[in-house]
């Protein structure tokens, strides 16, 4: 069983004496198992570096990443992201939505060489709140995400369906893929439908949370709308217990069927990662990075057996 890993652990010499680290490598027979990152290392704002370091450690090849690690890379002051909730803090929106409209989003393509260069794809940006962008705020969200090599953005899904309308247009006009994700009140339908609002509107399907919602198990759905779906978040949940609060827990000890999911993914041969999202609390002589490393080769075992 994976531990966590020291990151020198990983480190070789090349041919001219400097530490290199060899390619990461989280694609098992042809599924990408990704990482939710800097949330799984809790941190919205951890560096761009940080980040990468501990994505290394862990052997892992993809990711979905928050905007904001790119756009402190960028240049954007660190005050602005200290809001939580729907969006940044109402002054700090405004502050960081000044300062998005005098950068240019193609810088990103930096953080993406760096970190192709370790063999890490940005495959997914998350952005927070972004159905308050005004227009041209949407316009480099969208250049941003393919700036970074992205090939979906995700973003909360709104329960009330006016936000995948509004984001649906832009989605369609930049040809890029929207994964909304739901939580344990999301239905079927309400997926269902953010995917019908525009060509390019699709799904982020957490699994833990549609089990946490009592919807029953998910493979049926994924069969029937699998090209629709941009990338799965993989942790195990127990059913709702009150009010779509179903406990998080480690991998293989809940009501999830996370072997069957992984499987159908294999067996389809379907573009989807499998984006570990950790959310639970380590047990005592445990961190988080050994409980994600122990995520992995679970994911790893299901789908090589």
């Amino acid at each position: 069983m994976l531990t966590s890993i020291p990151a020198a652990a990983f480190l070789t010499r090349d041919a001219v004496g400097a530490q290199t680290r060899p390619k990461p490598n989280s694609k098992f027979a042809g599924v990408q198992i990704g990482m939710n990152v800097p949330y799984n290392y809790g941190s919205r704002t951890m560096n761009v570096d940080e980040t990468l370091d501990k994505t290394l450690q862990l052997g892992v090849n993809a990711v979905e990443m928050r905007s904001q690690p790119i756009e402190l890379f960028m240049g954007a002051p660190l005050a602005v992201f200290s809001g939580r909730g729907r969006g940044e803090q109402s002054s700090n929106a405004e502050l960081l939505r000044a300062w998005r409209l005098t950068a240019d989003p193609k810088k990103a393509a930096e953080v993406r060489k760096k970190y192709a260069d370790a063999g890490v794809l940005i495959e997914v940006v998350k952005y927070d709140g972004i159905y308050d962008f005004t227009d041209a705020e949407m316009d480099y969200a969208f250049t941003l995400a393919k700036a970074a090599g992205a090939k979906a953005i995700s973003c909360e899904l709104d329960l009330t369906g006016k936000g995948q309308k509004r984001v649906g247009p832009f989605a369609d006009k930049h040809q890029l893929m929207v994964g909304y994700h739901g939580h344990a009140k999301t239905t079927p339908d309400m997926y269902a439908s953010a995917a019908a609002d525009a060509k390019f509107n699709g799904m982020n399907l957490d699994i833990g949370h549609w089990i946490a919602g009592n919807f029953g198990s998910p493979i049926e759905f994924m069969k029937k709308h699998h090209a629709k779906i941009t990338h799965i978040h993989v942790k195990d949940r127990k059913k709702d217990e009150a009010d779509g609060v179903g406990q998080n827990v480690p991998v293989g000890e809940g009501d999830r069927p996370v072997k069957e999911v992984l499987r159908l993914i294999r067996d389809n041969k379907w573009p989807i990662q499998a984006t570990i999202e950790f959310e639970y609390q380590p047990p005592a002589g445990s961190d988080r990075m050994a409980e994600m490393a122990k995520c992995v080769q679970f994911c790893k075992d299901a789908l090589l057996s």
